[in-house]
């Protein structure tokens, strides 16, 4: 059994990266079914703008922390993983979101960048993902336009976004 623990943390690990795009999705979603509950999303929508990487991920993180406590009772090394994987999402959207306001061309990984979209054709149903487009997908929501007519996005890499 030992020896197929790596393999079994690395496991814990995507699984958990998938996971918390699943929780991002639906947390987002809920967000647009209750709007009065969630007034600095409305805020943000008004505003079409992110708050920058580090702003962002600090908002995600409060989600993370307290994730793998859950685990620790019965695996420390699963709990590792697991919050290894949800901080690894954390970052990964947080970065995901903002270059989708500042830079939405460069989302390579994605045919179509869907928050950009969900702002720029003030999509309230469709369009959820952050970070990735899976989950729209899969329930339903995903809605393609054509998105790059009219998109005044900056020249630049992926790294030619708002940081701070």
């Amino acid at each position: 059994m030992n020896s197929y623990l790596p393999l079994l943390y690395i496991l814990c690990f995507v699984l958990t990266f998938v996971f918390a795009s699943f929780v991002e999705y639906w947390l987002h979603r809920l967000m647009h079914k209750v709007p009065e509950k969630c007034e600095f999303h409305v805020e943000h929508h008004r505003e079409g703008t992110g708050q920058g990487v580090f702003k962002e991920f600090l908002e995600y993180f409060k989600v993370v922390v307290p994730l793998p406590l859950i685990i620790v009772w019965f695996s420390w090394q699963f709990a590792l993983c697991f919050f290894l994987g949800a901080l690894t999402y954390a970052v990964f959207s947080a970065y995901a979101h903002q270059l989708q306001h500042d830079n939405p061309t460069q989302c390579f990984w994605m045919s179509m960048p869907v928050h950009y979209v969900h702002h720029r054709y003030n999509q309230w149903h469709h369009n959820f993902g952050l970070g990735v487009d899976w989950w729209d997908h899969v329930f339903g929501t995903y809605k393609p336009v054509e998105w790059r007519e009219g998109c005044d996005a900056p020249l630049g890499g992926p790294l030619h976004i708002q940081w701070w």
